[in-house]
């Protein structure tokens, strides 16, 4: 269905190939996985195939890439739109009408599909993905993970023989990426239909690849061949590694037949402690005159920052969110919701899509006022306090990273950055090369990945380092190495007495670094404890370890590792 010959491609001023002499075949009716560490060519590979490279992204491509026997070197993607289906990492770039219902059916007017079979075709998607309730919403309504759905359905409905997606679990719950990989899954076996897929999240889609294809080397294979050369590898099939199980296990279900005597193992050590140090005093508020000149990097204003006000009380938590409901047009998005954060602790919020996370988020850095009750940020009330007042306490990096970089280079962004932090020269040009090594000073931040994207503006709000640190899904793109940086990084500022609170799909990463996590349903906080005691009793949220090895309190292969240490 889809052949790779000899397949290159170059972008101009690029330190060297993004793809090498990629050379192989992809048969009809298979679900294949392409893997790989950030930056070896995933979405460019993906874009050979819908005919966007290089047609739309420019580039050399040497080779020949063919789809049921077209070339996309001659047939661009508007010719392979009834047979090549894609959805990117960005959603909203997908979007091309105002409602859910109508971006379903836009792909089927375009093919001049008949009406009849339109509407059959968009409600069976919308039972399929589980939006039926959201067929009259507006787009620009929806969370994240909703949007994504709804992108992912918007191709469905054309039925075509080819799906090529990127990233298409990365916004969505772990109940809500079950459900679209069991779709997928139905595509493959029922209808033969291909799906290449790229996705970072390797715990959740491995088990239902029937090849993997990893990548800079192009190595095709089964998901366990590759499992057990690949640099990236889901946490179950670290827990093998460091067992010794041989062959390495590809699901939970395999880990658990297999545990019996790492169990036994781990029966007489202790349970695992949280590995942040602890934390440090919150830090004092400077002094007026040290206050560097600096821009306001908040996504809603950008003036020049105020002098700094009183110092919070360090003993006083830096959130205090007391029966706060939040009303958007005739949705109660959160309601009765009681949080306080202190100084040095993670939490992170985890919930289904639309839950209410991100809305509070949102009202922790006052971009949406109150309906009633009242919240707090380092004593300061968010709606109400000047933005440049606020953003001396509060730093948010929202899902959409490019509403926080405006500058024409990546260089340029760093510069103001530091500029606005008052860090040395270099600060956060430095945070870029350690969380995405490989990016260039010259990259127009519009022409970045999604991964690349993110972690620039991680860096852009980790330079300015302020007390209380807000994450809107900040994994989404990145591979199991940038998120161990990123990890590693944000336990120093935990370490250092700044407060962090993630709003997360990523399991995997609240068990790494969350002391907290708070489970959101309906706008309503219905759990909020430990991370150990939320998620090793919650089948939903539950990293695979913790599934592995349950009732243990164990979450994650590096605590298995340390423990077995003679």
């Amino acid at each position: 269905m889809i052949r790779f010959e000899h397949v290159s491609v170059t972008y101009e001023d690029a330190a060297g190939p993004a793809l090498r002499d990629v050379d192989l075949t992809v048969p009809e009716g298979e679900l294949v996985l392409v893997v790989g560490p950030s930056g070896t060519g995933k979405s460019t590979l993906l874009g050979a195939v819908s005919g966007l490279v290089p047609h739309f992204t420019g580039g050399t491509l040497g080779g020949r890439v063919t789809v049921d026997g077209r070339d996309t070197r001659v047939h661009p993607p508007r010719e392979l739109a009834d047979l090549v289906g894609t959805v990117g990492q960005d959603p909203l770039a997908h979007f091309v009408t105002d409602t859910v219902e109508d971006e379903l059916a836009y792909g089927m007017e375009s093919l001049g599909l008949a009406p009849a079979v339109m509407r059959r075709r968009v409600e069976e998607t919308l039972d399929l993905l589980g939006l039926a309730d959201l067929r009259d919403r507006p787009i620009a309504t929806l969370s994240g993970g909703q949007q994504q759905r709804v992108a992912i359905g918007s191709v469905l409905t054309t039925h075509p023989k080819v799906l090529v997606l990127d990233e298409p679990t990365s916004a969505l719950d772990p109940s809500a990426a079950e459900d679209v990989l069991a779709v997928l899954q139905r595509l493959v076996h029922d209808l033969g239909t291909t799906v290449l897929m790229a996705e970072h999240r390797l715990e959740r889609v491995v088990q239902y690849a029937d090849r993997v294809l990893l990548l800079p080397d192009a190595v095709l294979g089964t998901p366990a061949e590759i499992m057990a050369v690949s640099p990236v590898y889901p946490p179950v099939v670290g827990l093998g590694r460091v067992a010794g199980w041989d062959p390495l296990p590809l699901t939970v279900r395999d880990a658990r037949r297999r545990a019996g005597g790492l169990k036994a193992r781990l029966a007489d050590r202790p349970a695992p402690v949280p590995v942040r140090a602890p934390a440090a005093p919150a830090r004092p508020e400077p002094a007026a005159a040290a206050a560097p000149p600096a821009r306001t990097r908040l996504p809603w204003r950008r003036t020049r920052p105020a002098a700094p006000g009183l110092a919070p009380d360090p003993a006083a938590p830096l959130v205090d969110v007391r029966r706060l409901a939040v009303r958007r047009g005739r949705v109660e998005a959160l309601r009765r919701v009681d949080l306080t954060v202190g100084a040095g602790e993670t939490v992170a919020l985890m919930g289904r899509n639309g839950a209410g996370k991100s809305t509070l988020l949102s009202t922790l850095v006052g971009m949406i006022a109150p309906t009633s009750g009242t919240v707090r940020v380092s004593g300061l009330t968010p709606h109400a306090t000047d933005p440049r007042t606020l953003i001396r306490r509060v730093g948010l990096v929202p899902q959409e990273p490019r509403d926080l970089l405006y500058a024409e280079t990546v260089a340029a962004e760093c510069a103001a950055a530091d500029a606005d932090a008052g860090a040395p020269p270099g600060t956060c040009r430095a945070l870029v090369a350690d969380l995405v090594p490989g990016v260039t000073d010259a990259t127009h931040p519009r022409d970045l990945s999604e991964g690349q994207r993110l972690a620039l503006a991680l860096a852009v709000v980790l330079t300015a380092a302020p007390p209380l640190v807000l994450l809107d899904e900040p994994t989404r793109g990145l591979d199991y190495a940038a998120k161990a940086r990123l990890v590693g990084r944000l336990r120093a500022l935990a370490a250092a007495g700044h407060a962090i609170v993630l709003a997360t799909h990523d399991v995997e990463l609240a068990a790494e670094l969350a002391d907290r996590v708070v489970i959101v349903a309906g706008g309503e906080l219905v759990a909020d404890g430990p991370t150990a005691e939320v998620v090793v009793s919650s089948p939903a949220f539950a990293p695979q370890v913790a599934k592995v090895l349950a009732p243990r309190p164990w979450l994650t292969v590096e605590q298995v590792e340390e423990a077995l240490r003679p």
